[in-house]
């Protein structure tokens, strides 16, 4: 079965609204793993509108079960990431100033700088993750960067089957089997739900992990963090 890595960017967000430490982002890290969860990610941007570079480090020392980090490869991101040494790190092409992630990586046109970056963290012991959409080039391009896995951009499914399209998992059907024969692991993410997650992930050979925050902050507002966690897991057990 797949794993859950819980997003808290949005805790953050919600701690830094008031400009104190409530909710403490450390405290909600280690309930989210006590309730099941087998990882937790952040994604830390330049401006610390959520995750702050210094909870990144914080969590490492709380963070019991896998740890990855998202981002845009910055030298400032870079730099971070080598000294934590989280479990893993997701390359995300996310400009300073966007409300979330919009697109993956175009693995051809960047093959070059990402796969120096690669190679600097698989050299440090972490696994590295590439963005991408669900196109057969970019996850070849992917592997010839020297990639571990891939994380499949699941935006466009989300919302086509929202509309009843199931057939919008067909591309991302063929992108996580051809990660898998190409020798990469297959992750995925970005607004996957409640309503979702049992169809993806049925669908989806080889997944290995889903990173969820967002919506499995949403849904805990009116069902309980404790409850969601183990609502996500439960309906990829059924896949």
């Amino acid at each position: 079965m797949a794993k859950l890595s819980v997003n808290i960017n949005k805790i953050a967000t919600l701690r830094n609204s008031r400009g104190g430490d409530i909710p403490n982002l450390l405290k909600v890290a280690r309930d989210i793993e006590e309730f099941g969860a087998e990882g937790i990610t952040i994604h830390p941007r330049p401006d610390e509108r959520h995750i702050r570079y210094q909870d990144a480090y914080d969590l490492k020392e709380v963070v019991t079960t896998e740890y990855n980090i998202e981002g845009n490869p910055i030298d400032q991101f870079v730099k971070m990431v080598l000294k934590i040494k989280p479990t893993q790190v997701t390359l995300v092409p996310d400009g300073d100033h966007n409300i979330t992630s919009d697109a993956g990586w175009d693995t051809i046109k960047n093959q070059e700088y990402l796969k120096g970056i690669v190679a600097e963290f698989k050299s440090a012991g972490i696994r590295t993750s590439i963005f991408v959409d669900p196109v057969l080039e970019m996850v070849k391009g992917a592997a010839a960067i020297g990639a571990d896995r891939i994380e499949l951009y699941t935006e466009d499914f989300a919302v086509q089957y929202s509309k009843g399209n199931e057939s919008a998992i067909k591309p991302y059907s063929a992108a996580a089997q051809l990660a898998h024969d190409l020798g990469m692991g297959v992750n995925a993410g970005h607004d996957l739900s409640i309503d979702n997650i049992e169809f993806f992930a049925k669908n989806i050979p080889h997944l290995a992990e889903v990173s969820i925050g967002h919506a499995l902050v949403s849904e805990s507002l009116y069902l309980g963090l404790e409850n969601v966690v183990n609502m996500y897991k439960n309906k990829m057990k059924l896949s």
